[in-house]
């Protein structure tokens, strides 16, 4: 097995709302805001090598919508999805797997792409089984007043249409030897976090229940969550078995650190090392 840490680029979210109601003065010590109160915050992704499986797990925000809606978010950096997998060696042709954590855009904006003369949608992973939810999926489609701006149909639903989508709950045998699927509910219905064994260890895609390493204390929530006290409960028990089982946390947000493991001290949880993913394989 081989992972490769795949760099989507960067964003801007509002650091309020990344951080609900913890004050400023408190984040913007790990995150400081330029001039419009927006932090910088990485869309990573996970690449798996597995066999004669090459699964990905997030793509991104992508390329589909148009320069003003990308204005919004302020892309920046020189991460690139497609261009990250080609400079580990392989193509996208060559993913097998397309794990969506969860269906906000800037998770799976990059499944979908317009073709060449921009007349109609395709897969950017063509050879791709894409997993998500089907309880998830069915909140995309209808989704709750607090998330309908982050579901875009041009995201989801080409791939319903190519025959390429498969729910990780409806799977009639385990879809991977070395990855098991764990879900949370407090940021999103049935958000997808694989946990994957490589060798002798665990790594957790834990997705946005902690989005960064700034987010590791139980209070730091986002505004994002639909039933934020869900999440606490949720970061509680998986900070608690990352701490009893030696889990390494993966995090598709932070802006500088991939992973982190995690430490219980008199003040709560904290990472015991944190850096990028080859430090910890």
């Amino acid at each position: 097995m081989k992972l490769h840490t795949i760099d989507a680029g960067f964003f801007k979210l509002d650091g309020g709302a990344m951080f609900g109601v913890v004050p400023k003065s408190f984040w913007q010590k790990t995150n400081p805001a330029d001039e419009n109160n927006l932090c910088s915050w990485a869309m990573r992704c996970l690449l798996i090598e597995d066999g004669k499986k090459l699964i990905l797990i997030d793509t991104g925000m992508g390329e589909k919508q148009d320069a003003k809606w990308q204005g919004y978010y302020y892309r920046h950096g020189e991460g690139d999805l497609v261009k990250s997998i080609r400079a580990k060696g392989y193509t996208e042709n060559d993913v097998t797997d397309v794990i969506l954590s969860h269906l906000h855009f800037d998770h799976c904006g990059g499944a979908v792409k317009w073709n060449a003369d921009r007349t109609h949608f395709e897969m950017t992973f063509k050879n791709a089984r894409y997993w998500t939810h089907s309880e998830h999926f069915e909140e995309a489609m209808d989704p709750n007043p607090r998330e309908k701006a982050t579901f875009f149909k041009e995201n989801i639903l080409p791939i319903q249409q190519a025959g390429q989508l498969f729910f990780t709950d409806k799977a009639i045998e385990k879809p991977f030897d070395n990855i098991a699927i764990l879900t949370a509910d407090g940021h999103t219905e049935k958000m997808l976090m694989p946990l994957v064994t490589y060798q002798d260890k665990k790594i957790l895609f834990i997705a946005d229940t902690i989005p960064s390493s700034s987010h590791i204390p139980v209070p730091y929530v986002m505004g994002y969550d639909v039933r934020p006290l869900q999440t606490m409960e949720e970061k509680s028990t998986l900070l608690n078995k990352a701490v009893e089982n030696n889990w390494i946390l993966f995090f598709d947000h932070d802006p500088m650190y991939d992973c982190a493991s995690i430490k219980m001290t008199e003040k709560g949880f904290k990472p015991a090392h944190i850096g990028r993913l080859d430090a910890f394989i």
